[in-house]
């Protein structure tokens, strides 16, 4: 009784998958995964707009009407060593200074800050910018880097400053004074 085996199995294998990449780069080929587009399609007209806004926010942590809240924290967090400590915030802005970040580093107070500017009025009205940085909060100025937002901010880029016009030992309650600038169509 004859077996059937092929001389060289190690070229069987080799031609199955050199039949399986022809393929598979065919149908990238025909159906691509990415393609160039005109920014006139998206609506986006040049050239680009250079905004300036300038705006406090006020980070109450303590008190009657509350506006940041830590909703985590790593079993080393301590009074003296926040590192970990993750809190929620929903701060409201003014023009004038009258009235999610985390804790990044061991040995400074310094922020992770992940957050959108939402804006619910004016030419703004339904946009948002969104910031990611580092924010060494004791610094006398902050910059984090703006890397999006949405609606009349979209594909969005600049950057934010930030400074501290007061904050309150006793209480932990800051006023924070931001100046961005933000690339935009």
């Amino acid at each position: 009784m004859a077996e059937n085996h092929p001389e060289h199995p190690s070229a069987t294998a080799f031609l199955l998958i050199a039949l399986s990449l022809i393929s598979t780069l065919a149908a990238v080929e025909s159906n691509p995964f990415s393609r160039n587009l005109s920014p006139s399609s998206l609506g986006l007209k040049k050239p680009e707009k250079l905004s300036h806004l300038h705006f406090y926010f006020h980070d109450v942590v303590t008190g009657k009407n509350v506006t940041a809240v830590r909703v985590a924290k790593a079993p080393t967090t301590t009074k003296s060593s926040p590192f970990g400590a993750v809190a929620v915030m929903d701060d409201p802005w003014t023009i004038s200074p009258r009235w999610i970040y985390a804790l990044a580093s061991q040995t400074e107070a310094s922020l992770l800050m992940a957050f959108n500017f939402a804006f619910v009025e004016g030419k703004y009205n339904g946009s948002n910018l969104s910031v990611l940085g580092r924010n060494p909060v004791f610094s006398a100025v902050r910059e984090m880097p703006v890397i999006g937002g949405s609606g009349v901010f979209r594909f969005a880029r600049g950057y934010a400053e930030a400074r501290t016009h007061t904050f309150d030992l006793k209480t932990g309650n800051a006023v924070v004074e931001y100046n961005v600038y933000v690339f935009h169509y």
